[in-house]
């Protein structure tokens, strides 16, 4: 406990969650912080000071995204419905509408979701690769869960999971759910690992990562988009394209050289 009496600093509260989740990484701390997750108080010098209550917050907010794979914008709601975060807290998951976050639960076609694999090591089989190339001319912009299902040929139990873990995000259009048609092509590559036997809770795994990637590159363009910067939001834009493209090649040989490992060891 800090000097600060019935408060944590943040590596007291990393350590005491590591105990539940021993992967928890302290920039995820940071990072449901920004999210608006949870908000504890500031010392005088700066440093957060968490309470209980926050400590609960977080521990509730980890439990639902990386164990039920509820996408953050629902967490947010959870929180609030348990009375461990005020629902005027800001961040960008507050600038929704209740509404237009609960519509994922209303996105979802009316087929149970099994239970996912419990197995860590299934047993993989050999499909037709599906190519990305296929969905890149689609006839229009959005789409209805019965539409991307028969598109892609993805089964509706598997369409409910990829909802389910905020793979894909329903949007509201005419009073409806709809998916935009980058999400088709998510559910067309989901798809072909699914009908490989892999385990459905390791796709939750790779949005993850693609997330940290992404707050990566953040960090790398922020000072692009600062005020006062002096440079336009066209140029900004441009470079961050260029330095993600760098961050994404820079993964690709990285993976390689990983990969090459892994199967020659």
């Amino acid at each position: 406990m800090s000097s600060t009496t019935g408060v944590l600093r943040i590596g007291e509260v990393h350590a005491q969650l590591r105990r539940e989740f021993p992967d928890i990484e302290l920039s995820k701390i940071r990072y449901y912080e920004e999210k608006g997750l949870v908000q504890p108080a500031r010392s005088r010098k700066g440093y957060r000071l968490y309470s209980e209550r926050d400590v609960a917050c977080l521990r509730e907010a980890i439990r639902l995204a990386q164990e039920e794979f509820v996408p953050l914008k629902v967490v947010r709601l959870r929180l609030i419905d348990q009375g461990l975060l005020r629902e005027d807290a800001r961040g960008p998951l507050a600038s929704a509408p209740r509404r237009a976050a609960r519509d994922v639960a209303g996105a979802v076609v009316s087929r149970p979701v099994p239970s996912p694999n419990p197995s860590p090591r299934p047993d993989l089989h050999v499909v037709a690769p599906t190519g990305d190339s296929d969905y890149a001319a689609l006839p229009q912009e959005f789409f209805s869960a019965n539409e991307i299902m028969s598109l892609t040929g993805l089964a509706p139990e598997h369409f409910n999971l990829l909802v389910s873990m905020g793979i894909i995000e329903p949007r509201q259009r005419g009073g409806s759910a709809v998916f935009g048609a980058i999400d088709v092509r998510v559910c067309a590559q989901s798809r072909a690992l699914l009908e490989r036997g892999v385990d459905p809770r390791l796709l939750g795994s790779l949005r993850r990562i693609v997330e940290r990637e992404v707050g990566v590159i953040e960090d790398m363009t922020s000072s692009l988009v600062r005020p006062g910067s002096g440079v336009s939001a066209d140029k900004a834009r441009a470079m961050g394209e260029d330095v993600a493209r760098e961050v994404g090649a820079l993964r690709a040989v990285l993976s390689e050289r990983a990969l090459s490992e892994y199967f020659d060891a």
